[in-house]
């Protein structure tokens, strides 16, 4: 049976169980029996190379040992040995990222995980299943790389708290135009799923430098990611098992703006930062007090960005997704850009096509290149457009990577050289950027402003704004509904 047909097995038989609700609870379950899986085809090639390791986790809690004998336990002694022996003694280790590294990362993984399925049987069944891929086959594990990105996109369909599944083409073009290299610091400080950051891997795989044991071992130790929320971090754990990274404690389970800017130290800086930060979602209370006063707010995008620019060590470079509200923004906004430029060479936005993230979101993104150290002298814009004959991007037809191949040929190498204007690229001058008093929504002067006609085509805008207008109609409802009913009981 194929990896993709044995997925879809494990999700047919999760739908038959009464304890598991919807694809978030699916993918969960999923992901900490593909995580014990995974981590287990790792101990056994570690086992071959060192005749003397031992493994970081009980015996009995490996994979082989409970999970491997498709008639072993199952039933109610099935979920016994789960939920009161295997996630006790993984959540209770004593490990820590110096003391017991692997044992840590397992630990981590598992801190918020937890058992969906109520019936043993079926349990059986899926473990079985899981069973089936053997990740230590280099072409299931290439196959089975291709299936996780579906999954992670299943998990994020619904877009909620401005965080989005980036498209590969996205992921791929940011890192080729990026170019990190092996031993070079790479974080995302909003990692997700962990795509930007695998990416990065199979970038400096591919490039032929990594050649001995010891450039793996600089491979896996440049690779640094921060994930808020438990499933995402898990997935992401998983994800770079799967890339080969024996040790992942670099993917902290952490929310990266909690720390006050001013505690990043020298030693913490990173040389490259890759990352699509969640926008248009707000931090909790209290988060914006790690800012400097004046550029105080609750909007994670302009967090992030204020703390990217901040982490980047001298001559570092980064590649960041931003929605269109960061660059017409004022007030906070506009002191942050102000620090950008001051701080940073920003010398390339890319402006996406409306659709990029849809069925997510259709709010207007954009790709910001930047390098830190001097201030920036002229921005070059260049606009993406949709291929001819598409009107839109959607979830069965996403943005393809060679879409991005005329503008590889216009950016001019490493060292930028030989831009040019034409129908999709112009520059502005730092001069005309304080004039507007640091409003980066610039448009093309080469295209005249698209009006739509089509009498269809407006009326299905009309109808989606009219929606988008009661929708936030419904929560200010509710937001006031909650806060009154609060009042009447104090």
């Amino acid at each position: 049976m194929s990896v993709s047909n044995i997925v879809k097995s494990i999700q047919d038989i999760m739908r038959k169980d009464a304890g598991v609700d919807g694809d978030a609870q699916r993918i969960g379950q999923m992901a900490w029996l593909l995580f014990l899986k995974i981590y287990d085809a790792q101990e056994e090639e570690l086992e071959l190379m060192d005749d003397d390791y031992e493994s970081p986790i009980p015996e009995e809690l490996l994979w082989r040992n409970w999970a491997s004998d498709k008639e072993g336990i199952t039933g109610d002694r099935m979920l016994d040995f789960i939920n009161n022996k295997l996630f006790p003694g993984i959540k209770n280790l004593h490990a820590t990222p110096t003391s017991n590294a692997r044992g840590f990362v397992a630990k981590e993984a598992f801190s918020d995980a937890f058992n969906y399925m109520k019936n043993g049987t079926l349990l059986r069944q899926v473990v079985n299943k899981v069973d089936e891929i053997d990740f230590n086959s280099s072409d299931e594990r290439h196959t089975f790389g291709d299936i996780y990105e579906t999954i992670l996109k299943d998990l994020q369909s619904s877009g909620n708290s401005g965080e989005f599944y980036t498209p590969r083409a996205v992921t791929r073009f940011m890192v080729d135009m990026i170019n990190p290299k092996l031993g070079e610091k790479v974080m995302d400080p909003a990692c997700g799923t962990g795509g930007f950051l695998a990416c990065t891997m199979d970038f400096i795989k591919d490039s032929g430098s990594v050649n001995t044991p010891e450039d793996n071992q600089r491979l896996q130790k440049q690779i640094h990611g921060v994930e808020k929320k438990q499933l995402p971090h898990l997935l992401c754990t998983t994800n770079m098992l799967l890339h080969g990274i024996e040790v992942p404690s670099q993917i902290r389970h952490d929310n990266t703006l909690a720390r006050p800017l001013r505690d990043w130290g020298p030693k913490e800086r990173v040389k490259v930062v890759v990352a699509n930060p969640p926008f248009g979602g707000m931090e909790e209370d209290g988060i914006e007090l790690n800012f400097p006063a004046a550029t105080r707010t609750r909007e994670t995008a302009d967090l992030f960005l204020q703390l990217i620019i901040h982490i980047l060590e001298a001559n570092g470079r980064a590649a960041i997704v931003l929605p269109d509200g960061t660059l017409f923004g004022e007030g906070v906004k506009t002191k942050i850009k102000e620090k950008l430029l001051d701080e940073c060479n920003l010398h390339t936005i890319i402006r996406l096509p409306n659709s990029v993230f849809a069925p997510y979101t259709s709010i207007k993104t954009n790709i910001l290149f930047f390098e830190k150290g001097t201030p920036t002298q002229e921005i070059w814009y260049y606009e993406q457009q949709l291929p001819a004959g598409v009107k839109a991007y959607n979830k069965t037809k996403p943005m393809k990577v060679a879409e991005f191949d005329g503008c590889k040929q216009w950016w001019g190498g490493e060292p930028r050289k030989n831009r040019i204007e034409n129908e999709q690229a112009w520059k502005v001058s730092i001069d005309e950027i304080k004039a507007r008093n640091y409003n980066l929504d610039i448009k093309n002067p080469h295209q005249e402003e698209h009006i739509i006609h089509n009498p269809d085509e407006l009326l299905a805008t009309y109808a989606q704004q009219q929606n988008d207008i009661q929708q936030l109609r419904d929560q200010l409802k509710d937001i006031l509904a909650t806060a009154l009913a609060g009042d009447k009981k104090e």
